[in-house]
């Protein structure tokens, strides 16, 4: 194997390109193609190209919250932080992670549940359109589903890549019955790289045409 010398700004595209040539003859759908490749960008894992799984309106769903200036809620400060915040500005959306705010472990202590769970209650709070990314914890996702359920929160997509191996399967295939559009990994792999990797597609999606 030789080195390639390539330049810093052609990293990314010299990336996307070895992608595409191991592809091969994979027929991937137009409007999950970008966003399957930027999560095997980040994780160097083709497994995602068999895993990810998209409810039928998703992208389309997604596209449109962040034309319209949604709130990106993660469940990690680890996710949140990878979502391009440049890209976010162009579109006048925003990002939040509620984990580490105090009245969510203050509702947590008191309710006796996961801070995660706690932060899906305070994210029902939000208005607007609304995405929710959660790359960590299933509790989150499981706790999304009672709040949908009960008609206290609608978002416009979930994007459901907890990692791990305590009640993660089960979370995702619950998330995929709740109702609302969806981005998955099946099985245990994902994590916030993940979460935010999805976020970004979506993002760049709409700020690189323009």
């Amino acid at each position: 194997m030789k080195v390639e010398h390539i330049l810093p700004a052609d990293i990314e595209r010299r990336s996307m390109e070895i992608i595409e040539e191991e592809l091969g003859d994979i027929i991937l759908p137009p409007d999950e193609k970008d966003i399957i490749k930027r999560v095997v960008h980040t994780t160097a894992d083709f497994d995602y190209v068999r895993n990810l799984r998209f409810s039928p309106s998703a992208v389309r769903r997604g596209l449109e919250a962040l034309k319209h200036g949604c709130t990106i809620v993660t469940d990690t400060n680890m996710a949140c932080m990878g979502i391009s915040a440049p890209g976010l500005n162009k579109l006048g959306a925003g990002k939040v992670c509620y984990m580490a705010d105090s009245d969510v472990a203050q509702a947590a202590r008191e309710q006796g549940t996961t801070r995660a769970q706690a932060s899906m209650d305070k994210a029902a709070k939000l208005t607007g359109p609304l995405i929710i990314a959660v790359g960590n914890a299933p509790t989150a996702l499981l706790r999304l589903k009672e709040l949908i359920e009960s008609g206290r929160i609608n978002p416009d997509l979930i994007i459901a890549v907890p990692v791990g191996f305590v009640n993660v399967v089960y979370a995702k295939e619950e998330i995929m019955k709740a109702g609302v559009p969806y981005i998955t990994a099946l099985g245990r792999k994902g994590g916030s790289n993940v979460a935010a990797a999805i976020c970004n597609a979506l993002i760049y999606t709409l700020t690189r045409q323009s």
